[in-house]
């Protein structure tokens, strides 16, 4: 005689349940990512950044190669 197999049950339906994201929630990671970004576009704009020459020219190769 065969087993008989139960159904599984359905995944829980979100059903009317509102998740909403404050707004800096999204601001606040995009405005690190620009300002990153423009730290590296533009290195010598990175005051703090006074030591090893050869990430200074890393920076400066990669922005070479972003203006082209």
């Amino acid at each position: 005689m065969p087993a008989r197999t139960h159904p599984l049950p359905h995944p829980a339906t979100t059903g009317g349940v509102d998740i909403r994201l404050p707004w800096w929630a999204l601001a606040l990671p995009t405005l690190a990512f620009i300002v990153l970004l423009a730290l590296i576009l533009n290195p010598s704009d990175a005051h703090a950044a006074s030591g090893d020459p050869a990430i200074a020219r890393l920076l400066e190769r990669a922005q070479q190669l972003l203006a082209r």
